[in-house]
């Protein structure tokens, strides 16, 4: 395990068993830019990820 995947071990632990919307998910990544805003690229560049996940490589 990276040392980063501690905070996704935290989050699947504590939250893993709650259902929220992908709205409810967009509002806390604005959130945390807004309180964060130098991970704003890091933010940006996931939720660009998640988007994308099922587009075809072609």
């Amino acid at each position: 395990m990276y040392y980063t995947d501690r905070g996704i071990e935290e989050l699947e632990k504590r939250r893993g068993e709650e259902e929220v919307s992908l709205a409810w998910v967009a509002d806390q990544l604005r959130t945390f830019t807004d309180l964060n805003p130098e991970f704003e690229t890091a933010v940006d560049r996931l939720a660009t990820w998640l988007a994308r996940l099922d587009d075809d490589d072609e």
